[in-house]
């Protein structure tokens, strides 16, 4: 199916400090990735170094300074927020640390949202089939504040899955779990990662995560420094700590 995400010299810059004081970040400087459409993409670096930063420019969510950035070949950067709304309607999924689940909707409406905003109203079978994937059958009349961080999570999941995403951008997905729902979370993902037609681009801290990938960026300094094929976390903790 060819490449679902590539990016060229992306570059992005913020402006700190108060009025009269400020000063101008670059965050990314001239990043180049591409993600094959069947493969599950690691991004890993230490804190500070832009990895969140260089997901949400990826997805759209950030707009990026400079460069290309082209998901399932409809370019991002500088693209009108009508056309952004569109590829992210169309392609795109997100998984976040925080689940960003809407605590006044049910898990069945939390899940069906993003389809009904982008005018692809979603049958109650088609919703309970997107829960039933990620083990919550019979839960779609649930509050999401019923539910575990794991089963948040998972709702989380099932909504990025159920429009169809092409890219499942995940940042920090486990951060907030404990070690068993961590687990079944990242199941999950690698399974999306697994269909031939469908990509996972997963930021994390966690090296036994990263592992699972089958590329693995490393990220420093606002640039990739490393690439890596399936590795082990000893092996991706060894590149993050040896200078470019």
């Amino acid at each position: 199916m060819g490449s679902t995400v590539v990016a060229r010299k992306i570059r992005k810059s913020f402006a700190v400090g108060r009025r009269g004081r400020r000063r101008v970040t670059e965050v990314l400087k001239g990043v180049d990735l591409s993600v094959e459409a069947g493969e599950m993409v690691s991004i890993v670096g230490p804190s500070g170094s832009g990895k969140s930063t260089l997901l949400y420019c990826l997805s759209g969510l950030e707009a990026a300074d400079e460069g290309s950035i082209e998901v399932m070949g409809r370019q991002v950067v500088h693209a009108r927020r009508s056309v952004l709304a569109k590829i992210r309607s169309g392609h795109v999924g997100f998984v976040f640390q925080s689940y960003n689940l809407i605590p006044s909707l049910s898990v069945g409406d939390n899940v069906s949202l993003p389809a009904r905003l982008a005018g692809r109203p979603m049958s109650t079978r088609q919703t309970r089939a997107a829960l039933e994937s990620v083990g919550l059958a019979g839960r779609e009349r649930d509050r999401p504040g019923d539910l575990s961080g794991g089963e948040q999570q998972r709702v989380a999941i099932a909504r990025a899955l159920v429009g169809g995403a092409d890219v499942v951008f995940a940042d920090e997905p486990t951060g907030a779990l404990d070690s068993q729902n961590g687990r079944e979370v990242l199941r999950m993902l690698r399974s999306i990662g697994d269909d031939p037609q469908r990509s996972v681009v997963m930021v994390t801290h966690d090296l036994e995560a990263a592992s699972l990938a089958d590329r693995v960026l490393v990220l420093r300094d606002g640039r990739v420094v490393r690439e890596l094929g399936r590795s082990t976390a000893a092996q991706i903790l060894e590149a993050m700590e040896v200078p470019a």
